[in-house]
């Protein structure tokens, strides 16, 4: 498979606006590309769809691109087919999911990015690009037809990765506590990335960047701590 893909944690980063984190990441990534299919659908639909395209469009508007969401066109396909390049932002992975299914556009979003599309996710955007939604921290508020996601890589995320916090009162499960129950039934590797991590993947070559580290767990082994500029190509 050619593969092309940007995935990032979160769209915005403490301290700054959206994308902003990673917008020369982006850029560099796009190159001279110009258009832009925005998949809106981790947001609820109707207005929200409209309202996080133009947030999406204003910030690339900014990095010099075009972008344009797929709902406004009659035929969201083509939309995917015709753009240069795919964004898929965040919000709520299990909508986000069930938007995919019932717009029938998983298939052709996993031929573009085999064709060698770049394919750029944040946060539920970045969820829905690996093998299934299970490893999201999102509540389960609609029922996809599967957890099966695009499955452009085989490996889970955990974006937003929280490290327990020593000083914390908080006495329920840490986020490696339920990745653990995860793997418990399931051998499939999740990579918990940190707020500013993002995942390069080109071809079978995948490189961590961004300004966090991440940690690599794993069904019957012990968490592995990888920082920006390391080499995770053996995951594909």
């Amino acid at each position: 498979m050619i593969r092309n893909l940007l995935l990032i944690s979160n769209s915005t980063l403490h301290g700054s606006a959206y994308l902003d984190h990673c917008a020369d990441n982006i850029k560099e990534f796009l190159g001279d590309r110009k258009t832009v299919a925005f998949v809106p659908f981790a947001r609820p639909g109707g207005r929200s769809h409209d309202d996080y395209t133009k947030i999406a469009w204003d910030r690339f508007a900014i990095m010099g691109y075009d972008l344009s969401g797929v709902h406004e066109t009659g035929n969201m396909k083509a939309a995917i087919h015709n753009a240069d390049a795919i964004f898929i932002g965040g919000g709520n992975t299990f909508v986000l999911l069930t938007g995919l299914y019932q717009s029938d556009l998983i298939e052709t979003i996993r031929d573009e990015v085999a064709k060698g599309k770049p394919y750029i996710g944040t946060s539920a955007g970045s969820n829905a690009a690996t093998h299934s939604i299970m490893t999201t921290n999102d509540m389960p508020i609609m029922y996809p037809p599967s957890f099966e996601a695009l499955k452009l890589v085989p490996f889970n995320l955990n974006p937003h990765y929280l490290d327990p916090d020593p000083d914390s009162k908080h006495m329920g499960e840490t986020r490696e506590t339920r990745i653990k129950e995860f793997h418990a039934f399931n051998d499939v590797p999740v990579i918990g990335l940190r707020e500013g991590a993002i995942l390069h993947v080109t071809d079978n070559r995948m490189i961590l960047k961004g300004t966090t580290g991440a940690r690599l767990m794993e069904a019957g082994k012990e968490a592995v701590e990888y920082l920006p500029g390391d080499d995770l190509s053996f995951l594909l």
